[in-house]
């Protein structure tokens, strides 16, 4: 893949992913999870080489790309894409970010390509790997998501068509990442880290000649496909190779919520402004739901955690029904056993809609909802494509906004403003060290 091959769209749609990650990096930099995760890295002491986000201090690329990227998923806020179920830029940013230090004077185009290259590689295996991946189990950050990975750093280190081969070959032996997370657990987090981490070693390994599985992908026994998918489709690895972006097709959150949940929470959210409701106003609410979301979303909340909060159907729409939106401050921990969200969440009732399955795949996110009012009233809606989606979109301002919503409180006006432009202006940048500098200062005590 050559830059001048990118159409301009997806360069343009890959400026707005490099913001939206930027945001999400910067800001899970400041929370506890990630502040393990890099404590435990700072005490190896490694040579350094690349910069933690927001710390101003090095470490070595395997380990500043495992922070970094660890804090880019480190709260329901990267952008994703909704076929393969992955979330590209908090993979995608650290390792190019790292791996340009390494080099140094890496211009906009060469970074670009390589952060579409992760892109496009990484989705395409989760394309085909498809939805039954997550049905058993596994977690698609942490399994094609390394694959995100080891593209965009075969990309960046320039390696030939073989050796580009073999990196894919050996991080196809590291995917992992178990779904029981989303329960409660710190540890999904981390799966984005690992993938990204996984993805740098794979690389540098083949640059050194270290050999992979060649047909890692669609290996009958012990292949990626045939190991974590029982009903894969290879055919989408290569669908409109060329033509057809999976770059192109990336979705952002509005919600600092799993991406599963957001149409139902719009559908709410529109019912109560429209009427003019308060939670008070509404004696139950009934959401349909694709089985997938069903399944991954609509489990007893029980107060386990943030992460769970996130994850979770119920705890998300009472908060929407109280706050009026779903972002950073109401997942804080002080919320999680609020007693007026949880009598809330025991008016809700989620069920698998199979209208909504027979529309198939490209509908897993859609939504019905049904409030049931004091007054004996029934009022409902459905959407079918979220607010975020490619389908339903949201705009590069909008996604400006949310950058500057989600790193006010870490860094200040002026550099916000600063990495803006920065990005804004990558593609025609001859070095991206003033971008990388920017994102490597420390943040607000």
């Amino acid at each position: 893949m050559h830059y001048d091959q990118i159409p301009a769209a997806v360069i343009e749609k890959m400026k707005t992913s490099l913001l939206d990650s930027i945001g999400c990096c910067l800001f899970g930099m400041t929370l506890p999870w990630t502040k393990h995760v890099q404590a435990m890295i700072e005490a190896e002491e490694c040579t350094p080489a690349a910069s933690l986000f927001g710390t101003g201090r090095r470490t070595s690329v395997a380990g500043a790309v495992l922070v970094n990227a660890t804090a880019g998923h480190a709260f329901e806020l990267d952008d994703i894409h909704k076929e393969s179920i992955v979330h590209p830029g908090s993979i995608a940013l650290p390792v190019v970010a790292a791996l340009s230090e390494k080099i140094g004077r890496v211009d906009g185009r060469r970074f670009l390509t390589a952060f579409v290259a992760g892109y496009e590689v990484g989705t395409r295996v989760g394309n085909a790997a498809t939805m039954s991946l997550f049905y058993r189990g596994f977690h698609p950050q942490g399994t094609s998501g390394s694959f995100v990975a080891a593209a965009a750093a075969a990309k960046m280190l320039g390696l030939d068509a073989e050796r580009t081969l073999h990196a894919l070959g050996v991080v196809g032996s590291q995917a992992g990442g178990l779904m029981a997370a989303q329960e409660g657990a710190m540890v999904k987090r981390f799966h984005s880290g690992r993938a990204a981490q996984s993805g740098v070693y794979s690389a540098l390994l083949a640059e050194r000649g270290f050999t992979g599985i060649t047909n890692v992908l669609e290996a009958a026994y012990g292949g990626y496909l045939s190991t974590y998918s029982e009903k894969p489709n290879a055919q989408r690895l290569l669908d409109g190779l060329g033509s057809e972006w999976e770059a192109g097709k990336i979705g952002y959150k509005p919600y600092a919520a799993v991406t599963s949940i957001h149409s139902a929470l719009d559908a709410l959210l529109a019912l109560m402004q429209v009427h003019a409701l308060t939670p008070d106003d509404i004696v139950s609410v009934r959401v349909g739901t694709s089985h997938m979301t069903y399944v991954h979303c609509a489990w007893e909340y029980k107060a386990q955690g943030v992460t769970a909060a996130q994850m979770n159907l119920f705890y998300s729409l009472a908060v929407v029904a109280h706050d009026g939106v779903a972002f950073v401050e109401q997942y804080d921990s002080s919320r999680l056993a609020d007693p007026a969200l949880l009598s809330f969440i025991d008016r809700i009732e989620a069920y698998a809609d199979p209208e909504i399955d027979a529309m198939g795949p490209a509908y897993r996110h859609a939504a019905r909802v049904s409030i049931t009012m004091k007054d004996g009233r029934s009022i409902d809606k459905e959407i079918f494509n979220r607010r975020g989606s490619p389908e339903n979109p949201l705009a590069h301002e909008d996604v400006v906004k949310k950058f500057r919503a989600v790193t006010q409180p870490a860094i200040p006006a002026d550099r916000i403003e600063e990495i803006i432009e920065l990005v804004r202006d990558v593609d025609t940048a001859k070095d991206v060290s003033p971008l990388l500098a920017a994102l490597a200062l420390p943040l607000k005590s």
